[in-house]
């Protein structure tokens, strides 16, 4: 019966096809560089949260398309009732020629539709007001409206749908509406866009409980221009445009694109567009605005509403599982997957790509988010989520509002998450600066498959799964803090007593380590107004002098890098109020003049007296600068000032709140080995790349295309780091508390060498050319753990989840902690094992000291497997190149 449906609606389409042209091969594609977010949340968020996060990623975009797209709304804002927000169709057309709107209402809507409620949305009067927006948007003019009877009974009659027969089954009628709004729109947007030299109109969306707006301009501006700052919904998707390939300088070509009842936003490009087009015209679904995202909504269009689809299948449809990961199904996945590609690998996109997903389900009550990852996973993406499940306990909190919050999380940048989270919490403070958990997913993968879901229910009930169904769940056994009840003053006495004593006498002995050590057991039962006033107390004492200061930085800065128990409470929670007494400390120092300060070696630099830089006088040692309000990028971005700095003098820097800030620690050039250089908060894309002998910590997570071409020097990442980690690196020492994502080390080459504690998705040192690496080459170490929420250290499920590993390699190895022996020779490619030698166990052992030393990962715990500490090669396992016979063998398999 289903069959029989999808058969009437794609011939029902036929003559939709009529005279349509096929897509032209572009010609002046480039390539894809967007930024894409998205969030779900159990509670309504208002615009101005995403103009926020949006902003962060200016530099994503180009000025030539920006859009947002809303799902889960509130239907006093869109004037109309819940019913029927719920069962009509939002019909948003936009005007681009005003004269059209009688025509587009005259042909296309009064004709076939009952309209509930029709107006023009609200927006700025002068579009000039908007600051940077150069073509006025276009009129937007709203309708809800239903297909009249006796129109929908022809339809039906005209191209075969069944209804009765059908009706049970399918919901008949609704699915039949449906494909009429459909191809209503297509009609459209044909007559009034597609034909026209000069566009005139076209739909903007056409589902339920859905909104789509875009421009020439940016997504922000989108927000500004139509004045959503105050309108609420509980999914927002954005998109900054990059151009691709389409009419990117007209609004149509701007993301957003629809479905029915789905927006979708991507960061990419397709090889196979053309491709992908001929797959879809073959069932009478032509493209109209010539972008490879069109074809991509269109698919999932098809899969999903038209063949009816479980999701899971559309998704493998869309990112295939290949190779390795497709072995490691089970069989029946195997036969399922195996149909799937069979019946539409022709038609799956070829990467690079990333889709955001806004879908609104309103017979079900549910509006969903979902994230998918092409299968090769050539563009970046972070997942997040934050819960806040206990009612807040103050009734000072603002705007008295009550109950737990969730939020899920997607953006092609970490820093673009934590902007909309600081947003919200600047407001509301059930939430955090910081989420419960990131990830990243690994497309068409058999441990994730490359995708999540997000869905809020109507009564605010939200969940998270994989494409497999598999939950994202968060530990319920903790607890964030209550922000407007804090009052470090009230914590026990007692406790106050102790960290006085204890900071005391690690100040006099043991250094900032030894308070650590104590604060570390200490917070695990501390409450949090006892653990505010620790970190109150340090930000106190950096006051008194250098030394001081000095101490209570590195202990602040151990508590936010080092994993501990934090007992029943959030790390989230405990995180931010360690952020805001670093932040405190460092906004405290003195600012830079003309005069050498008696009283403190440290000067401040900020946006607004960068004009005073100079040399440091004698005495000072350490310069701060606080990013705030610097550009992003360019020769006025907080990364040039450090250089300038560093050339005047300046040897030891502390540079925070980095809020996506590129290229940090970039450009220092050589004869910078006496260079340390701290930084604090989201250090955006690029980061130490082209290291040449500096020494730089990043205290949290890194993003993107961290340490590229990096010739010498130290990196110390306290955190996980993104896509592309030390692509083409030539040297230098590379630490990393956490797990790297695809592709690190490609193309590596000289003597870069690398311990990663975590894992890797994938690729990890791809064509990896670093020589012997006992005379002098490279080498990775991939230990395959993680921090548990208590702050254990415990073993990942493998230390290597992906294939290709040391991929085509031709120098170098990779030594990794794997004791179970969970890495197979199907995930090396050129490659081959080999045990681990004492000469190996030589090379790599102070590398794991001085880990240790950073990060608190003893090496004796690394030897230790099931309680039982071993002899290193029991623990380690070296991936060596694996010589011509083998790359010949690999070749031929």
């Amino acid at each position: 019966m289903t069959e029989r449906y999808a058969e009437r609606i794609i011939e029902s389409r036929r003559e939709l096809m009529v005279d349509l042209p096929l897509p032209e091969r572009a010609t002046d594609a480039a390539e894809g560089g967007c930024g894409v977010l998205g969030f779900a949340s159990s509670i309504p968020i208002a615009g101005r949260h995403v103009l926020t996060a949006s902003q962060q990623m200016h530099n994503r975009g180009n000025g030539k398309g920006g859009g947002i797209a809303m799902a889960g709304l509130d239907p006093a804002q869109m004037r109309v009732d819940a019913e029927t927000l719920r069962t009509h169709y939002l019909l948003q057309i936009a005007v681009l020629d005003p004269s059209a709107r009688e025509e587009v209402e005259r042909e296309f809507i009064l004709p076939h539709f009952d309209v509930a409620q029709a107006h023009e949305i609200d927006r700025v009067d002068d579009y000039r007001e908007i600051g940077g927006l150069e073509i006025r948007p276009p009129d937007v003019w709203r309708y809800f409206v239903r297909v009249k009877s006796n129109v929908l009974e022809r339809f039906a009659d005209e191209n075969g749908f069944e209804v009765g027969s059908l009706k049970f089954e399918l919901g008949s009628w609704r699915q039949v509406e449906d494909e009429f709004v459909y191809q209503n729109s297509f009609r459209l947007n044909t007559m009034f866009y597609a034909s026209l030299g000069d566009k005139r109109a076209f739909v903007l969306c056409h589902g339920r409980d859905l909104i789509v707006l875009k421009i020439v301009g940016y997504a922000e501006q989108v927000a500004e221009y139509y004045q959503l700052q105050g309108q609420t919904a509980h999914i927002w998707i954005a998109h900054q445009r990059y151009p691709t390939k389409g009419r990117v300088w007209h609004p149509g070509g701007a993301h957003p694109f629809i479905g029915l009842n789905e927006a979708l936003v991507h960061n990419g490009d397709f090889a196979n567009y053309h491709a992908v087009s001929e797959y879809l015209r073959q069932r009478n679904i032509g493209q109209l605005f010539l972008t490879d995202t069109e074809v991509g909504v269109q698919l999932f269009d098809l899969w999903d509403r038209v063949y009816r689809y479980p999701l899971e299948v559309t998704l493998e449809a869309m990112a295939p599982t290949t190779e390795y990961d497709f072995a490691m199904l089970p069989p029946e996945k195997q036969e399922l997957y195996r149909a799937v590609q069979a019946a539409h690998m022709h038609g799956s996109p070829d990467g690079p790509w990333f889709f955001i997903v806004a879908r609104s389900k309103p017979d079900e009550g549910v509006s969903e988010l979902i994230g998918i990852t092409d299968t090769s996973m050539l563009r970046p993406q972070v997942f997040a989520l934050f819960e806040n499940e206990a009612p807040p306990l103050s009734p000072s909190l603002a705007g008295g509002r009550q109950g737990g919050v969730k939020i899920g999380l997607i953006a092609s940048e970490r820093q673009a998450i934590n902007a909309c989270l600081r947003s919200l919490a600047s407001e509301d403070e059930r939430f955090q600066p910081i989420a419960d958990k990131y990830w990243v997913a690994r497309g068409g993968s058999h441990t994730d498959g490359g995708s999540f879901r997000f869905a809020v229910s109507r009564d605010g009930g939200m969940s998270c799964i994989n494409k497999f169904g598999v939950p994202a769940v968060l530990d319920s056994g903790r607890r964030h803090v209550d922000r407007a009840a804090l009052d470090p003053e009230s914590a026990r006495r007692e406790f106050k007593r102790e960290t006085e004593q204890r900071a005391l006498h690690a100040f006099d002995n043991g250094g900032s380590p030894s308070l650590f050590e104590w604060a570390s057991q200490a917070l695990r039962s501390a409450e949090w107004n006892e653990a505010a006033y620790l970190t109150s107390w340090l930000r106190g004492f950096a006051a008194r002098g250098d030394a001081e200061w000095a101490f209570a930085l590195d202990a602040l800065t151990l508590l936010r890098d080092r994993r501990y128990d934090p007992g029943d409470k959030k790390r989230a929670s405990l995180l931010a109020i360690v952020d805001e007494a670093i932040r405190s400390t460092l906004s405290d120092v003195s600012l830079l003049d003309g005069r050498a300060s008696e009283s403190t070696s440290q000067r401040r630099l900020t946006r607004d007296t960068r004009s005073a830089l100079r040399a440091p006088l004698p005495g000072e040692s350490t310069l701060v600068i606080d990013t705030t309000g610097f550009p992003h990028e360019g020769e006025e971005c907080a990364a040039r000032w450090v250089v300038r700095a560093a050339e005047m003098g300046w040897r030891r820097f502390a540079a925070f709140a980095w809020h996506g800030d590129r290229f940090a620690a970039c450009g220092l050039g050589p004869g910078t080995h006496d260079v340390r250089l701290d930084l604090y908060g989201d250090v955006g894309d690029y980061a130490a790349s082209g290291l040449d002998g500096a020494e730089v910590h990043i205290h949290g997570d890194a993003q993107d295309q961290v340490g590229q071409i990096l010739k010498c020097g130290k990196l110390v990442i306290h955190g996980d780091v993104g896509q592309t980690f030390l692509y083409g690196a030539k040297g230098g020492e590379i630490y990393v508390l956490g797990s790297a994502a695809g592709r690190p080390l490609i193309n590596a080459v000289g003597r870069p060498r690398a311990i990663i504690n975590g894992t890797c998705l994938d690729y990890l040192a791809e064509s990896f050319m670093a020589g012997d690496p006992h005379h002098g080459g490279g080498f990775v170490v991939l230990n395959g753990m993680a921090f548990d929420e208590s702050g254990r250290l415990v073993e990942l499920a493998s230390p290597y989840p992906g294939g290709n590993l040391f991929s085509l390699a031709s120098g170098g190895a990779i030594f990794v902690r794997d004791p179970h022996r969970r890495v197979v020779d199907d995930q090396l490619n050129g490659g081959r094992f080999a045990e681990l030698s004492q000469a190996d166990w030589q090379l790599i052992e102070p590398y794991l000291q001085e880990n240790e030393r950073l990060f608190g990962i003893r090496v004796d715990d690394l030897l230790t497997v099931d309680g039982i500490k071993c002899d290193p090669c029991q623990v380690y396992r070296k991936v060596e190149v694996g010589g011509v016979e083998v790359l010949k063998e690999t070749e031929n398999r």
